[in-house]
């Protein structure tokens, strides 16, 4: 039995049928999903026990938000197009989807920052409020912002993923466009999450 888990591990495999670098990424996303979870806990504390919690439509707007939720969805459909192509060795859609979810990132980031831009003329900031409690504003730039820097951090990952497979020479390597599709799905979901836990309820 040892024997046979040792002969799994050769070769860069691992007993799970997967490389070690998705085994890495897996619990990447486990412990950073946690982290997340760990925040909007906090804040659903913070908002159950204060008693001049801001109703949301008083600093957001319901359309943009949807609008940002939408592009960053069809974002995620454009990264598993891309990861589809590579798998199947065409490279030029694999960077031409690459390129429409690195456009998509980059529009979800365009249109936070014009949120945050908002919502700071409006007064808020992480330890002001003029409409509520305080916690508000130190919770929502938190939040967005720990997700707005996961944008960032995949939109950079996306790109230097797509200038590498520009040299027709260079190998494709849909495994390490899978990785890259697992960070962005993730970053994805945990969007809808805060979008329905922050912005809904």
């Amino acid at each position: 039995m040892t024997t046979q888990t040792i002969d799994r591990w050769r070769n860069g495999s691992s007993p799970w049928g997967h490389t070690w670098q998705k085994n890495m990424m897996w619990w990447f996303i486990v412990t950073d999903g946690i982290l997340f979870a760990g925040f909007l806990c906090g804040y659903a504390y913070a908002r159950q026990g204060s008693e001049a919690w801001p109703a949301t439509d008083v600093f957001f707007s319901v359309i943009l938000l949807t609008v940002m939720t939408f592009v960053l969805i069809t974002s995620s459909a454009t990264m598993a197009c891309a990861v589809a192509a590579s798998r199947a060795g065409d490279r030029l859609a694999t960077r031409k989807f690459m390129r429409y979810t690195l456009a998509g990132g980059l529009g979800f980031l365009l249109m936070q920052a014009y949120e945050w831009w908002s919502v700071i003329g409006a007064g808020l900031r992480p330890g002001v409020n003029p409409n509520g409690d305080t916690l508000f504003g130190a919770y929502f730039f938190l939040v967005t912002g720990f997700h707005g820097t996961h944008v960032l951090l995949g939109l950079i990952v996306i790109l230097v993923a797509y200038l590498r497979r520009r040299n027709e020479a260079a190998p494709l390597n849909p495994d390490g466009i899978e990785l890259v599709g697992l960070y962005w799905h993730f970053v994805d979901l945990v969007w809808v999450v805060i979008f329905g836990c922050f912005y809904l309820i």
